[in-house]
């Protein structure tokens, strides 16, 4: 028997597979494999979809896509859907004689934890026909240090096109907690801030636009790793962040009183949450970000607090609303579940009292439901009434309790 490809017989090779009329040995056959990865990723190239600036969703449409996933805040919606637009415009412009190129608008979204930020990039996501990624800048480190390396954002970006060079260079990377990569101190230190103030000088080439060098599994760059190079000069930067304590800094900016004996209590709480309206760059500064990757995220804007009415919205109205989820894991089963008003205006003091934003409306809720969902399977109730005794014992019996002395 001998390869039908090379040549060579049975005992030249390590492997010969026979065929319907042939054979092939395993060196010819991983030669064609890279033939074949070759001449597929140049026709994947060449096939990236064309936009029509005609097809596109509109900033209203694409803000009313996120109204029926998101409650509230308006404003940071407004700016994501324009942002998201005017990106769109940029991939699809034409050289003309007025030799006047648009530029790219990176985002910085600022918002205390459980307003949305991420909620908002994965509803976004959904809509968008350009690749979108969602990645972490809290594993982010200086290259050469434990941790990932900053090309590594791009690797995500890469995988949610099948590694398509040309469509990944469009897309869109919502970078998440970035308030993590502040500086640690003004003062200059003998050691390295390799999780800090490297990163942050790290992102400054990607977010501006230039050619990286991307490992293709992530992680952390070898020499002898083979990279995919990737121009970031069409990827449009999404950035968000708690940054807790900032409120801090703006007051001091305004030179307003967040704590003192100069106004009653209610006021002051007031005044504290309206002051993430009046964030600038300059308390991006102060907080920790460097002057150089704040000129780069040109728009900031700010995610509101939520309050009573807008989590109890979020209870029941978006498309996949907690209640909904449950109410749809219930009848998997065969079984009604009913959840009275009392019941959703208990859970939403309970968040309130704990501090716990919009995330923690589903921890309160998954304790309220976990004796229930352990007896419906078996149960041969049709219908599941949640009582306010019930929710009120359920939340007794559990540790949540015990977060309200540590808040």
């Amino acid at each position: 028997m001998r390869c039908s490809f090379c040549g060579r017989s049975e005992r030249e090779v390590q492997l010969l597979m026979p065929g319907l009329n042939g054979c092939i040995c395993n060196e010819c056959a991983e030669r064609a494999n890279e033939l074949a990865h070759e001449y597929l990723g140049k026709i994947a190239e060449e096939s990236v979809p064309t936009l029509d600036i005609k097809n596109l969703p509109k900033p209203e449409e694409i803000k009313k896509y996120l109204d029926d996933y998101v409650i509230g805040q308006d404003e940071a919606k407004k700016y994501l859907s324009v942002a998201v637009y005017n990106h769109y415009k940029r991939l699809v412009q034409k050289k003309t004689d007025d030799d006047v190129e648009i530029e790219k608008s990176n985002i910085i979204m600022v918002g205390p934890t459980g307003t949305g930020k991420t909620l908002l990039a994965k509803t976004i996501a959904r809509l968008l026909k350009v690749p979108f990624a969602i990645v972490d800048a809290t594993v982010l480190t200086e290259a050469g240090y434990v941790g990932e390396d900053i090309e590594s954002l791009l690797t995500r970006l890469l995988q949610a096109c099948d590694y398509n060079v040309k469509e990944a260079e469009r897309g869109i990377v919502f970078i998440d907690e970035i308030d993590k990569i502040a500086r640690k101190g003004d003062n200059p230190s003998i050691t390295r801030d390799v999780s800090g103030e490297g990163v942050q000088q790290g992102l400054l080439k990607l977010l501006e636009g230039s050619i990286v060098n991307v490992p293709p599994q992530g992680g952390r760059k070898h020499p002898e790793q083979k990279m995919i190079p990737v121009d970031t000069k069409n990827i449009l930067f999404i950035c968000g962040g708690a940054f807790e304590g900032i409120e801090r800094k703006i007051a001091q900016r305004l030179n307003t009183h967040v704590v003192g004996y100069g106004t009653n209590s209610k006021v002051r709480r007031v005044e504290q949450e309206k002051l993430l309206h009046f964030v600038a760059p300059q308390d991006l500064r102060s907080f920790g970000l460097i002057p150089e990757i704040i000129g780069r995220l040109p728009i900031l804007t700010n995610l509101e607090p939520l309050d009573r009415n807008a989590l109890l919205r979020i209870l029941t109205e978006p498309k996949n609303a907690i209640v909904k989820q449950y109410q749809k894991l219930f009848k998997m089963d065969g079984v009604e579940l009913i959840v009275p008003q009392e019941v959703l205006e208990y859970v939403v003091d309970k968040a309130i009292e704990y501090k716990l934003g919009a995330r923690g409306l589903r921890s309160i809720f998954e304790t309220i439901m976990i004796d229930a969902m352990y007896q419906a399977p078996s149960s041969r109730k049709r219908k599941y009434t949640v009582t306010l005794d019930y929710a009120k014992h359920q939340l007794e019996k559990s540790n949540f309790e015990y977060l309200k002395d540590a808040s």
